[in-house]
């Protein structure tokens, strides 16, 4: 008798049994778990970290890269650069003249369409060449700001309704830039570290 009641203690499911040996069990998945969670909330806070130090990035290379495009398809383009004839900066600001917003500015761009042609893409050269290389970033989306407000107020003012316009869109993109500047992967960041080290 008392041998049974002693095989019975060592085999049950009291706290010396079986039920003894599940507990430790389902606390181990739990701590597993709770790692696995813990890892994961890390990898995940430092990927948000990445992509918020990264963020403007591919706003400025898309900028940058347009602008350039811009300013060296208007450079090469001796129809663009004309003072009259098809597709030339002359022709496009008398289209405009009357529909533009300021038609003080286009009258301005008409005292000389060839000089004005040439210092919109010099320009937008400039800024796409500062803002790929994030030297004077600043500075480079200022004037990509102001280019695109130009041409909001004159080319594209007339277009209906508004969103279609794409001088618009690009004024805006350039506002996170002026306010934020190339913190990453920068010429400035890099003059700025050198500064640091002196």
């Amino acid at each position: 008798m008392t041998g049974q009641s002693n095989r019975t203690d060592d085999t049950g499911d009291g706290a010396q049994g079986t039920g003894g040996t599940v507990r430790p069990t389902e606390n181990t998945h739990l701590d597993r778990r709770g790692a696995v969670r813990a890892r994961w909330t890390t990898v995940l806070e430092g990927w948000k970290a990445v992509a918020s130090r990264y963020a403007l990035l591919p706003l400025r290379l898309f900028l940058g890269i347009t602008f350039v495009y811009a300013g060296l398809d208007k450079l090469t383009d001796s129809a663009f650069l004309a003072d009259t004839g098809s597709g030339s900066i002359g022709e496009t600001m008398r289209g405009v003249r009357d529909t533009s917003a300021v038609p003080a500015l286009v009258d301005l761009a008409l005292r000389n369409p060839t000089g004005f042609g040439y210092a919109i893409s010099i320009g937008e050269l400039a800024v796409g060449i500062g803002t790929l290389l994030g030297l004077f970033a600043r500075l480079a989306a200022l004037g990509g700001a102001l280019i695109s407000l130009s041409l909001w107020l004159t080319v594209s003012w007339q277009v209906q309704p508004y969103y279609l316009g794409n001088d618009l869109a690009y004024l805006m993109a350039w506002l996170p830039l002026l306010l934020a500047g190339a913190s990453v992967l920068s010429l400035d960041r890099l003059l700025a570290d050198r500064r640091r080290i002196r």
